[in-house]
Formats: C-alpha cells, structure tokens, sequence
C-alpha cells in the first residue's frame, strides 16, 4: 500500500462462491493522491492474477497528480463528471472526457488527472492489467501538487 495512502471505512466482505467472487456495493474505503476509491477486486482480496478493478472517484476541482504506471495498463469508463488528462512528457497534452468516454493509457505514460467541474465529482471504471492493482505507480513531476 503506497504510503499516501488512506483507509477511509472497513472495506465489505468478498463472497467467493466456487469460482466466483463477489463484493456488495460500498462506500469509499480508501484514498490515494486527490482519487477516492470503492473496494474492487485485486489480486489481494479475490486472488486475481492478471487483472484488478475499482471505482474511482475525483472531487469536484480534484486533482490525480502527475504519475505513471510502469508495466501495465490502464482502461477507464468514465460514469460521471467530466475529467482532462494532461499528460506526455513534461505533460503538454490535454484530452476532455465525459460520462460514457472510455480511455486507454498505456504503459508509462505520465498523465495528470483534473476534475474539471466546481461542483461534480468524476467517476469512473478503473481497470488495470496488474493484480497488485498498487505496485509499480511512480510520481511524475507535476507544477500543481504543492509536494513537488
């Protein structure tokens, strides 16, 4: 668990039933660089191998700051809200998306997450390609996170 990290509730028991695994719906568990998550299924609570998956959610003017994950990859589904990637080197690209936007960001590639609205939070579909859902997400120089 990245040291950023937060528990923010007991996280919902997962159900295995032979070959099947389920959580309940639930509240935020746990927060980590400005993004709030619901529990999801990892290699830590459902013994997934090659993939993990969670809800995210960003407060209205939240950031993600600048970071990359190195060695896998990341699909998103986007709920609610509206977000803007920064992302590249020294992050000079911006993208827009939407509820009902998906997003592929590969291996690597530094990006930085705005939520852009005053007043909605962002939710998405997080889904990566590593088990360890936590391992291997590294800091990227960012100008707007008052840690760098």
């Amino acid at each position: 668990m990245p040291p950023e990290e937060q528990q923010i509730a007991e996280a919902p028991a997962v159900e295995a039933h032979a070959g099947i695994a389920i959580i309940r719906s639930s509240g935020t568990c746990r927060a980590w660089n400005g993004i709030q998550y619901k529990l999801g299924m990892s290699a830590k609570n459902v013994g997934a191998r090659a993939l993990s998956m969670n809800v995210a959610t960003v407060p209205p003017g939240g950031v993600a700051f600048a970071h990359i994950h190195v060695d896998f990859e990341v699909m998103l589904y986007i709920l609610e809200g509206r977000v803007r990637h920064a992302y590249g080197p020294g992050l000079k690209y911006t993208v827009e998306n939407g509820a009902g936007d998906f997003i592929f960001i590969e291996p690597g590639v530094p990006h930085e997450v705005y939520n852009i609205s005053d007043s909605e939070p962002v939710v998405a579909i997080v889904a990566r390609s590593s088990a360890a859902e936590w391992d291997n997400i590294i800091p990227y120089d960012s100008q707007n996170d008052p840690a760098a």
